[in-house]
C-alpha cells in the first residue's frame, strides 16, 4: 500500500513541477515606468540604451560618431566585448555609423508579444515596432 501512495505522489508532485514549469511567467517592470513586455526586451532595451549614451560620450570627446561598433567599444558604458557581436540573444544588432550622424536597431528573431522591434539614432529616442524591423518612421516608445 505505501508503495501506490509513494507513486501516486510522485506523479502528482511531477505533474505539478511541469505545468508551473510550462506556464509562462508574467514579466517583472526593471524600474518605474519601465516600457519592456518581457525579460528579452529589457535586455534589448539595455543594450540600445547603453549604445546611445556612449555614441553621445564618444562625440564629445571625439567630435564625431563612432563608425563601427568595434570602435565604439570601450567608451562609456559600452564595452569592447559588447562590440564583438551583433547576436544578442533574442535580437540582431543592426548598426550604421557615419561620423555626423549614427543608427542602432535591434530586431527580434521571432516577433510575438514579448519580442518587438526597437530603432535609436543621434536624437536619442528609441522607436519600436511589434511585427517588423523598427525604423525612423516608427513611433517612439512610451
Amino acid at each position: 500500500m505505501r508503495w501506490g501512495i509513494r507513486a501516486t505522489l510522485s506523479t502528482i508532485l511531477l505533474v505539478t513541477l511541469a505545468v508551473a514549469q510550462a506556464a509562462p511567467t508574467e514579466y517583472t517592470p526593471k524600474f518605474k515606468g519601465d516600457p519592456a513586455k518581457s525579460d528579452a526586451e529589457s535586455s534589448a532595451l539595455g543594450y540600445l540604451r547603453t549604445v546611445v549614451r556612449a555614441e553621445r560620450y564618444y562625440n564629445s570627446k571625439v567630435g564625431h560618431y563612432a563608425t563601427t561598433l568595434r570602435e565604439l567599444g570601450g567608451h562609456g558604458s559600452f564595452t569592447k566585448r559588447m562590440a564583438k557581436t551583433t547576436d544578442r540573444g533574442d535580437y540582431t544588432v543592426d548598426f550604421h555609423g557615419k561620423k555626423n550622424s549614427y543608427s542602432v536597431a535591434l530586431t527580434p528573431k521571432q516577433f510575438d508579444e514579448s519580442h518587438r522591434a526597437f530603432y535609436a539614432k543621434e536624437d536619442g529616442k528609441i522607436r519600436v515596432e511589434s511585427d517588423k524591423p523598427a525604423g525612423p518612421t516608427s513611433p517612439v516608445l512610451r
